[in-house]
């Protein structure tokens, strides 16, 4: 029987491979983004992730066609960057508006969807700045680090239902995402040049990272495989710092990250 996938910010970076990824795996993928257009192969629905009633008519869409849902994949999320100081409350806001609750909505929709036909898998995508914060990004971090709460707590209160849910931690990928971020140079002067410098480390590392097309693989195998982890995250050297991250008293994580990225 047909496969379907939802995901939402897929006409590109991760979200663009990750739905090509669920095309070649068998899935018929339906792509929710703002943009009029979407990607060759996909149905794409225009979907605004923070106007909840936009994310009811879109499932409802999707379920009207398609009779079923298998796989939920929140992928939609946008970065900033600043010293939280200085950084206007109303784009804080939008930050955890688009990448928490953009989230929330959609699941609020699809969840009743997947509960009353006894199966499905909720997929979020997190950061691996959600398990180790990032100064001058802390916003961004904290709306990851909600995420994965989230979806721990989601995972127990829908399991005897037959649905799975769990997170995705991406570390530094080539994407758009890089160009994208809202950066928020105010302070500058006053931090002594540490907000670029940071936000300067932090976007060489993803201008050389890892390929969104492997991420997309990862993304796709989490959302397919036979069982899930409830936190998934992706390269070996990602899995490393977040198991220091639970080994390491949090003054000296801390540091560390300081030394890195707060310099």
């Amino acid at each position: 029987m047909e496969k379907i996938c939802v995901i939402t910010g897929g006409t590109s970076g991760i979200g663009k491979c990750t739905a090509e990824a669920m095309v070649k795996k068998g899935y018929t993928v339906y792509e929710l983004s703002r943009r009029e257009a979407g990607n060759p192969g996909m149905y794409h629905i225009p979907t605004d992730v923070t106007d909840p009633e936009a994310c009811q008519r879109a499932i409802d869409a999707v379920y009207s066609q398609a009779g079923r849902i298998d796989v939920m994949i929140n992928n939609a999320g946008f970065g900033i960057s600043g010293a939280i100081e200085f950084t206007p409350i109303e784009q804080a806001k939008r930050q955890l508006d688009v990448n928490f609750f953009g989230m929330v909505n959609m699941n609020h929709a699809v969840i009743p969807v997947m509960r009353k036909q006894g199966f499905g898998r909720i997929v979020n995508l997190s950061s691996v700045a959600g398990a180790i914060a990032i100064p001058f990004q802390a916003f961004y971090s904290a709306s990851k680090a909600a995420i994965n709460s989230y979806t721990m707590a989601l995972a127990n209160e829908i399991k005897p239902f037959g649905v799975e849910v769990c997170c995705v931690q991406p570390g530094d990928i080539q994407t758009g995402f890089t160009a994208a971020r809202q950066k928020i140079v105010i302070g500058d002067d006053i931090y002594s040049g540490r907000i670029s410098r940071s936000v300067a480390g932090m976007e060489k590392d993803e201008t050389t990272g890892m390929k969104p097309e492997q991420a997309g693989a990862f993304v796709c195998h989490v959302a397919t495989r036979k069982g899930v982890r409830p936190v998934n995250t992706i390269g070996l050297s990602y899995k490393f710092f977040c198991v220091l991250q639970k080994l390491l008293p949090a003054k000296t994580l801390n540091w560390l990250v300081g030394v890195v990225y707060a310099r």
